[in-house]
């Protein structure tokens, strides 16, 4: 079983046991509304749990969809295409599980088939349901890589990931502007220099695109 899935919490379950009710979720936000100074009682804020559990529900999405499942379905019709398929620049914001901050950024994903292509638009959705988890960049990005690799078995398979973190650009070190860029390389872009090469050449710069 792949340890995304096995480690994934079920519908109404987490980690650490039972998921908390809707309302407990709400009370958590006006305990930390409480916290940060405010009043959630006051007209501006009585709407805001609910807006906030209702976000929290879209951005963590990821934790509800199995990633195996959505590369499951492949095509084997493919006239011996045996080169290079990559999908350049698919947006994605994600948060930092150390400061639940978000991270916005680009990722670009290549593969080289063996017998096996997967529609592009899985690609793109991969990296969303990374994305929509608490995450860190590096792991994002082993993660995308590593289950391409499981569920398609190509000839190889890289993954770069460009993203601007904002629990360094807003809070602590205070740099904006400054972006990290990630990498995973398996297969033949690991072990063949030129087809890596040609890989990083045909992303070109992977912060040229992104939301500055």
């Amino acid at each position: 079983m792949n340890l995304e899935k096995k480690n994934a919490p079920k519908e109404n379950e987490s980690a650490t046991g039972a998921r908390p009710t809707r309302e407990e979720a709400e009370e958590a936000v006006r305990t930390l509304i409480r916290w940060a100074g405010d009043d959630p009682t006051r007209q501006g804020l009585l709407g805001t749990p609910d807006r906030v559990v209702r976000a929290y529900e879209e951005y963590f999405d990821g934790y509800n969809q199995d990633a195996d499942e959505l590369l499951g379905r492949t095509f084997d019709e493919t006239e011996g295409y045996d080169e290079m398929i990559i999908l350049k620049d698919i947006p994605f914001a994600s948060h930092c599980e150390h400061h639940m901050a978000p991270m916005i950024g680009t990722a670009h994903v290549g593969y080289i088939p063996d017998r096996r292509v997967v529609g592009i638009s899985k690609m793109a959705r991969l990296v969303e349901v990374f994305a929509r988890r608490l995450q860190i960049q590096e792991k994002m990005t082993a993660q995308v890589a590593n289950t391409m690799e499981s569920v398609l078995q190509p000839k190889g398979v890289a993954v770069v990931i460009e993203a601007y973190h904002e629990c360094m650009t807003t809070r602590g070190i205070d740099k904006p502007g400054v972006s990290l860029v990630t990498s995973r390389m398996l297969g033949v872009f690991r072990d063949d220099i030129a087809t890596r090469r040609e890989f990083l050449a045909m992303i070109g710069n992977p912060g040229s695109k992104m939301p500055q």
